[in-house]
């Protein structure tokens, strides 16, 4: 059996390739998926299947999006813990947030991807996201120079092109965390455990993910305390009005210079160009 506990996050696999009707070997490198089981106070919550990498930043992460703590110094342990099925991640909590636990178990499996699949309650699901009172604003320039930087800064995705990356930026643009996972929700929350881990306020910067925009991430985003979401792709009806609710700037469809923004548009400074001289 292949030991999922110690997988690299990509590596070269063989396959044959048909062309014209021509059949040759090839090889390219995969992404591996495995499931990482969080376990609180020794009581598994959830199943989610994840890039093996950044795994403390995921766990720490997902914990304070979830809103089971508040910061990260409330986690009082995080170990990874490699088995030959797979990855368990065991937390320490307080007892108040070990209660949290109880009440909104999730312990299944969460697919590729999701950031639904084993909530037992719609209300717990949907939940309101939390109102954003940070009032910093960005120019367009600042977030088309972070969302043309990410590309580059994406090794697994540039070995596979089967992969999400999601980004801190500053507020001119700078890229400061950088993470990836076959989950877009999980490559998010890897961010925001970095910047918590690191005690990195979110409220001055934004961040940028290379998928559509869902209303999991605006709430994870809202969570942060990060005023502004900017996806490569489109954002779905419900993630437009969770930021609405939230005060988030949500911008969608960010390629190269150009982008859409559906939310709390003022919170954008528009660099005009100049203006185009009267003909002789």
């Amino acid at each position: 059996m292949t030991d999922l506990g110690n997988l690299p996050p990509a590596q070269s696999r063989s396959f044959t390739r048909i062309d014209a009707g021509v059949a040759s070997q090839d090889s390219a490198a995969v992404a591996e998926e495995v499931p990482v089981a969080f376990v609180y106070g020794g009581k598994p919550h959830v199943v989610m299947m994840c890039t093996p990498a950044d795994l403390e930043d995921l766990a720490v992460g997902f914990t304070i999006s979830e809103e089971i703590v508040a910061r990260a110094s409330e986690i009082a342990r995080v170990d990874v813990v490699r088995h030959v099925r797979g990855i368990e991640v065991q937390m320490e909590l307080p007892p108040e947030a070990q209660a949290r636990v109880g009440e909104r178990t999730r312990a299944l499996v969460g697919r590729t991807g999701c950031g639904l699949c084993g909530i037992d309650a719609i209300d717990n699901a949907i939940r309101a996201p939390r109102v954003v009172t940070s009032t910093a604003t960005f120019t367009a320039a600042a977030v088309a120079r972070a969302g043309e930087a990410l590309a580059a800064q994406q090794p697994v995705n540039a070995e596979t092109r089967a992969v999400h990356a999601a980004a801190f930026a500053s507020a001119d643009g700078d890229l400061r965390v950088v993470r990836e996972d076959v989950g877009r929700h999980n490559a998010l929350d890897k961010v925001i455990g970095a910047l918590a881990r690191a005690g990195t306020p979110a409220a001055d910067g934004f961040f940028v993910v290379t998928s559509r925009a869902s209303y999991e991430l605006v709430q994870k985003v809202a969570v942060a305390g990060s005023p502004l979401l900017a996806a490569v792709s489109r954002p779905t009806g419900l993630a437009i009005r969770f930021a609405e609710d939230a005060g988030l700037t949500l911008i969608g469809l960010l390629r190269g210079q150009s982008a859409n923004i559906y939310s709390h548009p003022t919170r954008i400074k528009i660099d005009s160009p100049p203006p185009t001289p009267p003909a002789v």
